[in-house]
Formats: C-alpha cells, sequence, structure tokens
C-alpha cells in the first residue's frame, strides 16, 4: 500500500492548488474545499505536524496566526482543531479551523445544536 503525500504539505508546497487567504512564513490561511459556513478558513503550518500534540511550539504558532487572522475578522467564530479520526480528523496534518458562525445558523456541535431553545421549556 502506497501512502499518500500530505494534502497540505503539496499546498505549502506549491504542488497543489488552494484559495490562500494569508501566508505568513510559517503558516497559510486557505479556504478549505467544502466550507461549513461562509468564511471558514483552514490555518495550516507550513512545517508538517500530525495534530496539536506532535510538537507544542509548531502548535502555538498557528493558534497565533489564528488569533491574528481572527482579530481581523472581528465575527463571532469557532476556533476548532481534532486529533486522531475519532475526533473527526482527516488530514493529519495540523489545521485549525476558524468558523465563521451567526444566529441559527444550524451548524451542530457536540455541546450545542445550533438552534434556539425555548426559554423556560420543560
Amino acid at each position: 500500500m502506497t501512502e499518500q503525500p500530505c494534502p497540505f504539505c503539496e499546498i505549502v508546497a506549491g504542488r497543489a492548488s488552494a484559495n490562500v487567504w494569508i501566508e505568513w512564513k510559517d503558516a497559510m490561511a486557505i479556504t478549505p474545499l467544502d466550507p461549513v459556513t461562509p468564511g471558514h478558513i483552514l490555518i495550516i503550518p507550513k512545517r508538517h505536524v500530525a495534530d496539536f500534540t506532535e510538537d507544542p511550539k509548531v502548535s502555538a504558532l498557528a493558534m497565533q496566526r489564528a488569533a491574528e487572522l481572527a482579530a481581523e475578522i472581528s465575527k463571532p467564530m469557532n476556533l476548532i482543531t481534532s486529533r486522531g479520526r475519532e475526533a473527526t480528523q482527516s488530514v493529519f496534518h495540523l489545521h485549525l479551523h476558524l468558523v465563521p458562525r451567526a444566529a441559527n445558523d444550524g451548524l451542530a456541535l457536540p455541546w450545542y445544536s445550533g438552534r434556539s431553545k425555548t426559554v423556560g421549556a420543560t
């Protein structure tokens, strides 16, 4: 079985295309293939690490870049990353999702359904 090249490393190396929002010396912000909300952005470090536990310095740099970009966008949003297939990681190169949110957008997260709740309902 031949291992497939990392899609994010291919983008960083310029061998695959992506819609790039911004590029820093150590990371890139790109549009994912299937954005879950309008304005959904991925922050990927240029150095390959599988997830946020592999190298805390690379993870911190990616978080810094995500925070800088989110501050410029100035909208409500979630910052999400995953570790492991069971946690919904599908590309094993650290990436952070900046997901803009809107009231009742219907995007479900494990701790909240995304729908309005009726106040006082029992």
